[in-house]
């Protein structure tokens, strides 16, 4: 993702404002004692971590992306005014940005907004995240760059994804992934858990979001040839099911990272609002996979 210096200054001034959130609610928590229990994390990611619009619809309740489902209060804390601190579910630290892909986010500077936000909101209160969440991996793919990893049809084997070149592309994927790894361990702890996820089987339809963003897959394929969306929808999906292999392949006790296995949940077509995201409803679903798994490692604490 190019940045331009407004751009780049727009980013770190949402991130600032967010970091003032969850400051506040840090302060909240333990004026009411509820710090101990209720679970706190660091999200860095995409736009399924920060994502502005219901589908491509404006939000009226701002539960456009996971984060939002699991945190309401993330990226703006008046919606707390209703809860109080002990009833949320859990306090989030939202440093992601829609369109980042994983070399944005472990880049220097990428890594950077992490360091930045550790050191002015988490030190200063003595504290570190109990687990960091992590989207990343589907904006090193799609988009014209699409094309690469396509055989122009009709391929002469397989379904019309290369898999020789499309390897490629999620060995820098893994590497972005070591990276956040290595990070981790040495600026927060090996003992803290990194939660990643797979998305889910995206439609290559055609449908972009507002303001002439995207589409991101079928304009790839129908110049390869592949203009039928069923032939497209098999590319996609065999695309993500090798992307979700890379990952389970990192996923252990070893590097402390756990894949929250999201394919397969939004089997009704209803619930994507364009071809790359999810409506509020689908984002729910995707967030209560993430609430699984954290159930699973954090019992009784979300």
């Amino acid at each position: 993702m190019n940045l331009t210096p407004e751009m780049r200054f727009s980013i770190n001034q949402e991130i600032s404002r967010r970091g003032s959130v969850f400051r506040r609610r840090i302060s909240r928590l333990r004026q009411e004692r509820a710090a101990p229990t209720q679970l706190v994390m660091l999200a860095h990611g995409d736009s399924w971590f920060d994502y502005p619009l219901n589908g491509n619809t404006v939000s009226l309740d701002g539960s456009t992306d996971i984060i939002r489902q699991l945190d309401p209060t993330s990226v703006n804390d008046e919606n707390a005014l209703s809860f109080r601190a002990n009833e949320l579910p859990c306090t989030i630290h939202n440093v992601s940005h829609w369109g980042y892909a994983t070399t944005d986010e472990m880049s220097r500077q990428g890594q950077q907004d992490i360091v930045d936000a550790l050191n002015n909101y988490w030190k200063p209160l003595g504290q570190k995240p109990d687990a960091i969440l992590f989207s990343g991996g589907g904006n090193d793919i799609i988009g014209d760059q699409f094309a690469i990893y396509l055989d122009y049809a009709p391929p002469a084997t397989g379904i019309g994804l290369n898999e020789e070149r499309f390897e490629g592309a999620l060995a820098r994927v893994e590497a972005s992934y070591k990276s956040l790894f290595a990070f981790r361990d040495k600026y927060i702890g090996n003992d803290v858990l990194i939660f990643g996820h797979c998305y889910d089987f995206a439609i290559p339809n055609g449908i972009g979001a507002p303001c002439g963003v995207g589409p991101w897959l079928q304009p790839s394929l129908e110049y390869c040839g592949y203009k039928d969306l069923n032939a497209g929808r098999m590319i996609v999906k065999s695309a993500l099911e090798k992307f979700r292999q890379r990952l389970k392949g990192l996923e252990g006790n070893v590097n402390n990272f756990y894949v929250v296995e999201t394919q397969g949940t939004l089997t009704d077509d209803s619930l994507w609002g364009n071809e790359l995201h999810p409506t509020s409803t689908g984002f729910a679903q995707i967030a209560e996979k993430f609430r699984d798994a954290l159930r699973i490692h954090f019992p009784s604490r979300i």
